[in-house]
């Protein structure tokens, strides 16, 4: 069933009305949805809509609402990636996977060893942002993530706003996640920031780093992953490994 972010002003008396450009010509053009066809719906409030389409006008569609309650498509605790930019293509699977995996932000930031220019990865903010929107309504989150601008690897890192900072290293890993979590589990509502770094690996600098200010350095195993796949395995551990701590 197609899903779609509103304002909870748009709902009233047990109707929605969508009148927004963006939403409207995805349902009444791209969908070329009729009336009597389901809708998703879900506002800021993260309360899910099912709706019946019962007008569509050149300028508006309204649909009726059959059932509405709190959406459950969210973490119970903040995930976010801080990550060094992969060149095109493997960077919009990065942000798809990211999304679908319930990020609230993804951090673009430049490493010593980053594969894309500053000034292309600034260009492609917009971009990425627009791939989570997407995702995000494809797989019915609860809220859109964040893209957020670029910043350098140290700026995030001393950032004191994260519970808990995890990065994945093969070189100087000290532990799996497992471990990790034996030792100091993730709680809900905890804010977490995973740091995954470009296909060169980080460098000798940022090793110093991480290892001076005492993060969580993890392996993946004994198999060397790609970039990309480092972040969907990486993240999704961390969330199973969440399910069987706070089941």
């Amino acid at each position: 069933m197609p899903h779609f972010f509103i304002n909870s002003s748009q709902v009233n008396n047990g109707v929605v009305e969508i009148f927004d450009k963006e939403n409207y010509n995805h349902i009444a053009r791209s969908l070329r949805s009729r009336v009597g066809e389901k809708l998703l719906v879900i506002d800021e409030k993260q309360i899910q809509y099912e709706t019946v389409i019962t007008e569509i006008t050149g300028s508006r569609i309204l649909t009726r609402v059959e059932n509405s309650y709190p959406s459950k498509r969210f973490l119970e605790f903040e995930l976010y990636l801080a990550q060094s930019p992969l060149r095109s293509d493997a960077q919009n699977l990065v942000i798809e996977k990211a999304t679908e995996l319930g990020v609230s932000g993804v951090y673009p930031v430049i490493t010593d060893n980053c594969a894309v220019a500053r000034s292309v990865v600034e260009k492609k903010v917009q971009k990425w942002q627009k791939i989570m929107h997407e995702s995000s309504k494809q797989c019915e989150r609860a809220v859109e993530p964040i893209c957020y601008e670029v910043f350098d690897l140290e700026k995030v890192l001393t950032s004191s706003a994260f519970d808990f900072v995890i990065v994945f290293c093969e070189r100087i890993a000290t532990k799996t996640i497992r471990e990790m979590f034996l030792e100091k589990p993730i709680k809900k509502g905890a804010k977490v920031l995973v740091v995954i770094g470009p296909e060169g690996g980080f460098s000798q600098r940022e090793f110093e780093i991480f290892e001076k200010q005492k993060f969580e350095m993890l392996t993946l195993g004994n198999l060397i992953l790609r970039a990309e796949t480092a972040v969907t395995v990486g993240l999704g551990n961390i969330i199973y490994e969440y399910s069987n701590f706070n089941g």
